[in-house]
């Protein structure tokens, strides 16, 4: 039972309310989007197959309990869920970094869910598969990339359409040197939404096109 790995590394998280922990990241290959400010396109096509018996054992290496698996779009791999679930068994704490265009009704309850539904800018709204939300716990998170006002707007409709903020924890992102982060606070403290900025932690860290971080 095998995956297409990008690779498997022990950073910190980067992102999330989780974002400053440490954790052991597995990135697996492909994806079905095309985002305009991907800062991932190295994972498209790159990678080795890995049983999973051999993902697991590469993994305890590291005195670390917490794992997300990420991509790419992880879901886009069948075997995935298989993955997921093993990493459950193996009492893991689990997150899973998933685009919003593929389903999540088959991700084990117990795995942590950041799904980062697609604004305007990144020419992949159209993508986005909103039943999502029927399948999000509140220990789940949604997270919009943010790189102008139209997708500030779009997003906090959103929001309001599918009362997002009564489900779980909403995460606004400046898309990575194309919009003052500033000016996304400032709109969040007009509008008084009930959602957490952050910033992408491991960007600033390290040098942003650095990978296995």
């Amino acid at each position: 039972m095998a995956l297409k790995i990008n690779e498997i590394y022990y950073s910190v998280q980067g992102e999330s309310t989780h974002a400053g922990r440490p954790c052991i990241f597995i990135r697996l290959t492909y994806c079905n989007l095309r985002c305009t400010y991907c800062d991932s396109e190295y994972t498209f096509y790159e990678g080795k197959d890995m049983e999973i018996t051999h993902i697991m054992n590469e993994i305890k290496q590291w005195d670390c309990n917490l794992v997300e698996v990420t991509g790419g779009e992880p879901l886009f791999q069948d075997k995935c869920i298989n993955l997921l679930n093993e990493l459950i068994n193996s009492n893991y704490e689990v997150m899973l970094e998933t685009g919003g265009s593929l389903s999540i009704s088959d991700v084990p309850k117990k795995v942590i869910k950041i799904v980062d539904f697609k604004c305007p800018s990144s020419t992949m709204e159209k993508k986005n598969l909103w039943s999502i939300v029927e399948d999000l716990q509140p220990h789940d998170e949604v997270k919009f990339v943010i790189g102008n006002r139209e997708d500030f707007d779009w997003a906090r409709d959103r929001i309001i359409e599918y009362s997002l903020d009564k489900i779980c924890t909403l995460l606004f992102s400046p898309t990575f040197e194309k919009i003052d982060p500033q000016l996304i606070v400032e709109w969040i403290l007009v509008e008084n939404l009930p959602v957490r900025m952050q910033m992408q932690m491991h960007k600033m860290i390290w040098s942003p096109d650095k990978q296995g971080v």
